[in-house]
Formats: structure tokens, sequence, C-alpha cells
């Protein structure tokens, strides 16, 4: 098997019907598969009878994002991933080929991160895609939509079951890179993120994500960083200021965050798996990717 599509999915029956709809323009079932994990959603079981070419997994249980992947990613067996959000679709020309040349033109390469367009457009015509070729090594991928070598994702721990969402390509790009990997941007691949961006624009502040965040944040410095201290009172010293001091919202969501640091440090120092120093000296010299 070539290529394994992956998408974790919870609460979006719509969306997804549209991005596998895509996906089987470009599926090929003798080269390709495509894997959905269902999150605990009865609303997208439905979809399950009208794609008999995907393989389900249903969660009767919410287990959240991270840890979807995590089991989803154990059950594909191509030989390139291609992971994909729900309300994310390919929009490049010949996607799939050029994946497979970036990957077979470099062993080094461990992830492939494409470049994501917000917006939701009536046709693909309204969507500017850059004639200049642009890419670049870089930090990590955004999990929108992206691709990583099978062998490189196996060498990994995987996505984490320790953290929930909001963090986990974090992860994962840290584990490719320590392992003498690398991650290489490129506008060639592009993904149409189907979010509403000035719908999101409106709704402003994020409680959820910055509690999440937070959390995760501290969680990736305990793990991985060779020197995390520093790191973690920057970390806490800026969220104080910048969020904490703004509104009584964030303010008890700053200091629940706190509270579940300090009981989840002692597990958190069991799994520390500090990266290199050659591997954080590399981190400073990368480009990051465009949000």
């Amino acid at each position: 098997m070539e290529i394994s599509f992956l998408i974790v999915t919870k609460g979006r029956p719509e969306e997804l019907h549209f991005t596998l709809k895509k996906l089987q323009s470009i599926f090929d079932s003798e080269r390709h598969e495509v894997l959905v994990y269902i999150d605990n959603c009865m609303g997208t079981e439905r979809l399950q009878a009208q794609f008999h070419w995907v393989k389900w997994y249903v969660g009767k249980e919410s287990i959240s994002a991270s840890p979807a992947r995590n089991f989803l990613y154990k059950k594909a067996v191509g030989e390139i991933f291609i992971g994909l959000d729900d309300d994310a679709h390919l929009i490049s020309e010949k996607p799939i080929a050029t994946i497979q040349f970036y990957f077979n033109a470099n062993r080094s390469l461990g992830i492939l991160a494409f470049k994501e367009v917000k917006g939701i457009f009536k046709s693909k015509s309204e969507i500017n895609l850059e004639n200049e070729k642009e890419e670049f090594l870089t930090t990590e991928f955004i999990g929108s939509g992206f691709a990583i070598r099978k062998e490189v994702y196996d060498e990994t721990s995987g996505f984490p079951t320790w953290m929930d969402i909001y963090g986990e390509e974090t992860c994962l790009s840290l584990e490719v890179l320590d392992l003498d990997y690398d991650i290489l941007y490129t506008n060639q691949v592009a993904v149409n993120h189907r979010i509403d961006v000035e719908k999101r624009k409106l709704q402003g502040k994020n409680y959820f994500r910055f509690q999440k965040q937070l959390q995760n944040s501290f969680r990736l410095y305990v793990i991985y960083s060779r020197r995390p201290f520093r790191k973690i009172v920057k970390l806490l010293f800026h969220n104080f200021k910048k969020y904490a001091l703004s509104d009584s919202r964030y303010f008890s969501l700053y200091a629940y965050a706190l509270g579940n640091m300090i009981v989840l440090l002692p597990t958190m120092l069991q799994r520390r798996k500090k990266m290199s120093k050659a591997t954080e000296q590399k981190l400073k010299t990368l480009k990051r990717i465009p949000y």
C-alpha cells in the first residue's frame, strides 16, 4: 500500500462528507487506503453506509484528537501517511504524485508540511495559490494537512496519548527532528482548511484554546526541553501578564491550568525524553511555517 489518508473527526458530519467526496476523486483502492476515526459522534456514524471504501473506526467514548490519532495511525499500512483535518481537502494539482516525489527524492525527509489556505470558497478558482515555488526546512507542521513517512512515524512515540488537543503536532515534530530527519515546508502541496476566518475573528477570545495551550506548552517543556525551568517561568509570566490580568475568566483558567501542572508534574517527569543538544541548536536555525 502506497498511501494512507488519515482523518479524525468529531461533530462535523457535513464537513467530513465534503472531504471524503474530494478524496474519492483521487482515491485508488489498489494503492491507497482511507482511515477515519469517529470520536463519539452518532451523527457522523451515519456516513459509514455512504463510503464503503473507507476503513471506519468508531469510539463510543470521546478520547479527543491526539489519542484518537495515536490509535488510528497504528492501523495504517501505507508507505506514506497523509493526515487531514475533517474540514480540509487537497487543492494542488496531482498532490499524491508530488508528495511521493518529495519523499523519494530525499531519504532524510521525515515530514512534508503542506501550505494551508484558510477560508470558505465557492470554487477552486477563488483560491489564490502562488505560482512561485516556496519551500524550506522548518520546525513543525500544521495538522490540517501534512505527510509523514510511515517508517519515520513508527520510530517515534506517535501522537501523544497524554495530550488531548493543541500541541500534538509539536510533540511529533520534535521527535522526528531528534531522530535526525527533516521537516520540509512546501507550497507545492496545499490544503484548503474550510474555516470561516471572519467568523472566528468576531468570536474573539477562545478560552478553551488558552487553557489547553497553556497546559500543553508546560508539558512539552517538561518532557522535551533540555533546560525547561526558564522556559516554563517565561511561559507562566507571559500568560499571566497578557491574559490572566485581562479578565476574570482568563484568570480562573490560568489558576486551573497552574493547578493541573502541579498535579501532573510527577507524571510528566516520568515521560521525560529530552531532545539532544544538536536538535536544540537546530531548532534555533530553522524558519517557522506561516500560520
